[in-house]
Parts: structure tokens; sequence; C-alpha cells
């Protein structure tokens, strides 16, 4: 009895052990990007850290960017754009490194501007689920890196994000401050285990108010703050992908869109509004990863249209110096 105890124990121990070990290799479990929090920002990712999720790499700089480490001071052969942005911006887990908008944009763009500038450096500034304000509070944190122009990423929702709170780290399960123990505990807490309420996260949530206006308020902040920095500045949103097609956006969505568009024109903001980009393309659905992040295809998209725009950007901002 005994004998047959001490084999069963073995053979559970091995099982546990072989199922770590594959959760690990195979999907990069146990090992989650983690999360710090922030008074202005409310959170960012936690500096220097490298993983691989469902075989794609993610490696986060020593200022919480999806990227290498980066020098703040660059020479002036160097093109440094800096982006902003959420989780489309930031690709998640699904988006391996060398296909985020960003590095496919630093691939493209050197044959773009050959023959003013020897380097390009596109830095990832971004993390899930920011708004306009928690992007305003990560440049004013940080500053503008000396890049040569800010793009700033929105997506429709932003247009209605709420306050920075760090009320989600090492509570929402999507936000850890720490490593799991074991992979298995890992996919326990994130597929099998029901998530816990925020109580507090539910009241930010339900912020009053005009959250449109407040956001604007926010990106002209950003514009006038990379103005004073001598950076260009550019502006992009994306469509959710039920808003291509008809019936198209809602209709809280067309009025704060309207509002967006005459904001940008009172204040001059170059502006890419991707929702007719894509409503022209044939298959808008295979852009996307889900009903709003985009995949490998609708980054490539997005990125070729951001080029166009920024050398245009670059040859008028040559034109004035």
């Amino acid at each position: 009895m005994k004998a047959f105890l001490v084999v069963g124990l073995v053979i559970l121990i091995g099982l546990f052990v072989v199922l770590e070990v594959g959760l690990r290799w195979l999907f990069g479990f146990g090992n989650p990007l983690t999360y710090v929090t922030d008074e202005q920002i409310g959170y960012l990712l936690a500096p220097n850290q490298r993983t691989k999720r469902f075989g794609n790499r993610i490696e986060i700089n020593e200022y919480s960017m999806r990227g290498a480490a980066v020098q703040k001071s660059l020479s002036s052969s160097t093109l440094r754009i800096l982006l902003l942005g959420d989780s489309i911006v930031n690709g998640g887990w699904w988006t391996d490194q060398d296909k985020t908008i960003s590095s496919l944009m630093s691939y493209s763009l050197p044959s773009a501007i050959a023959n003013r500038f020897s380097q390009v450096e596109v830095l990832n500034a971004s993390a899930n689920s920011w708004g306009p304000r928690n992007e305003l509070a990560y440049l004013q944190k940080f500053g503008n890196f000396n890049a040569r122009v800010v793009v700033l990423v929105i997506n429709t929702d932003d247009l209605f994000a709420t306050a920075p709170t760090s009320l989600p780290v090492g509570r929402d399960r999507n936000y850890p401050e720490r490593k799991p123990p074991f992979a298995l505990v890992e996919v326990l807490n994130r597929y099998v285990l029901k998530p816990k309420s925020i109580p507090e996260l539910e009241a930010v949530q339900k912020e009053g108010g005009d959250r449109v206006g407040v956001n604007l308020e926010a990106i002209g902040k950003i514009s006038a703050f990379a103005r004073q920095a001598n950076s260009g500045f550019l502006l992009v949103m994306t469509p959710l992908l039920r808003e291509i097609g008809q019936p198209g956006p809602r209709d809280y969505e067309v009025s704060s869109r309207d509002r967006l568009n005459a904001f940008c024109r009172e204040q001059k903001i170059t502006y890419i509004d991707f929702l007719p980009v894509f409503n022209s393309f044939e298959s808008p659905q295979a852009l996307y990863h889900d009903h709003i992040h985009l995949n490998f295809q609708g980054n490539e998209l997005v990125s070729q249209v951001m080029e166009k725009t920024l050398v245009e950007l670059l040859s008028y901002e040559s034109l004035r110096q």
C-alpha cells in the first residue's frame, strides 16, 4: 500500500512537472508582463523585462516602452519618432516584437527619408487601456526623448476614457504586479477562477461629466507639449471593427467624432482618421485580431499610411527651418 502511494505521488509530481514545463515552454505562462503603479500616469509596464507569450517575443525597456533600450540624447543624423498609445500601439501578447506598428515603421521609414537621416528610431510608449490622460502624464514625466515627431494613436473608445488610476495593478489579473509561483497558477487565475470585482475601479469607470471634452483637452495639451519641445505632432485614430461598413458608428460616436474633427481644425492638428481608410479596404475584418486590436496586416496598413503623413510633416518642418 505504501509503495502504491509512493508510485502514485511520483506520477503526480511527474505530471505536474511535464505540465508546468509545457505551459512555460509552449505558451509562456508563468512569466507574464508585470505592472507598476504611478501617481500621475496610473500604471506602467514594469521596466526592464522580457518574456515570450504564445511564441511572440516581448521586450520592455527602462522607460516602460515596448522595445529595446534607448538613449535620451541622439545624433543629428538620427530621426526619432515617439509613439504614444494603448494596447493597439503596444501590440500585446498577440504581436511579436518585430510586428508592432513601431517596429514596422522603423524598418520602412529609412528608405523614405534616406536623404536626410541615416538612422530611424521609433519609440513605443504604451500600455493596455491607456487613454489620452495617461499618455499626457507619461509625456510630462519622461519628456519627448528629443523626438522629431510625437504621434498619439487612439481608438474610438479612447474619446470616452476615464481618469488614470492604479487600482487594477495587483488586483486585476490582467495587471499583475509580480510573477506567479507556477505557470499552472497563472492559467487557473486567468481562465478558470472567477475574477474578483474591484468596487473602487467600478466607481472610476462611472466617471461623469464631459469625458470627451476632458480627453480632447488632454490631446490638446499633448500637442502643445510637443510644440514646446520642438516636435511635430500627429494624431491618429483607429476604429472599432463594428464601426466599419453599415450601419457605421453609433450616434454618440458620430457626434464625438465630429467634435474631434472640429477640435483638430481649431488646434491645427494633423489628424488621420482610419475609419474611411478601413472602409475602403476590401476585407476590413482581415485587419483585426479581435473587435478592436489590429493584427499584423492591420499594423502594416496603419504604419504605411502613417509613414506617408510623417514624411510630409518632416518635409514641411524642414522648409520652416
